[in-house]
């Protein structure tokens, strides 16, 4: 199947240059004397990077149909993932590259969208929001429900990110991972 650029969507998954591309933002622009320019934010789907190119309205683009599975993680060794399916209870390592930012995420029993493409592992669509635990941050103080400061707070997986003063150790919080965000605390 075959989109134009000028047909773009959030979302869609594109295939340029042998790599495959999400595309993150668009914007159309019409300068005098020329054709329709689109300027795209392109993150590429094996690594992370995120590109700008600046194509043609009418400039075609094949579009990568992706396979979803659901999946859910087991453990760590290393560098390598492991993975069950949870329709053929199959288990399957994956690297780093694949996994990529889902790393901080990755709770052991979670489970989460496996992006395969030819049959291929390609990356891990995690759920909107995730629950985890907070191991290490300063403590709180009483009265600071009512106080608009963050301070930086380290989860059971690794990852840090700013919370309210109110939150300690020990919580359970809610995290938007699209953008590392405190939600609000679970317990």
């Amino acid at each position: 199947m075959v989109v134009s650029a000028g047909e773009f969507k959030r979302g869609i998954t594109i295939e340029m240059d042998g790599q495959l591309y999400q595309v993150v933002e668009f914007a159309s622009s019409k300068m005098a004397q020329r054709a329709n320019l689109i300027k795209v934010k392109l993150k590429n789907i094996k690594d992370g990077r995120v590109l700008e190119k600046t194509v043609d309205a009418d400039h075609k683009f094949n579009i990568a149909r992706m396979d979803a599975e659901g999946v859910q993680f087991l453990y760590r060794d290393g560098d390598i993932f492991y993975f069950m399916n949870t329709t053929s209870f199959d288990q399957m390592p994956l690297g780093k590259e694949q996994v990529g930012d889902a790393e901080g995420y990755l709770i052991e029993g979670n489970t989460m969208t496996l992006l395969t493409y030819k049959e291929q592992p390609m990356s891990i669509s995690l759920p909107t929001t995730v629950q985890m635990k907070v191991v290490e941050t300063a403590p709180g103080f009483r009265g600071d429900t009512a106080v608009a400061g963050t301070k930086p707070a380290k989860m059971e997986t690794g990852l840090s990110i700013q919370v309210p003063l109110f939150v300690n150790e020990g919580d359970t919080i809610k995290i938007d991972t699209r953008d590392s965000s405190y939600v609000e605390r679970v317990n």
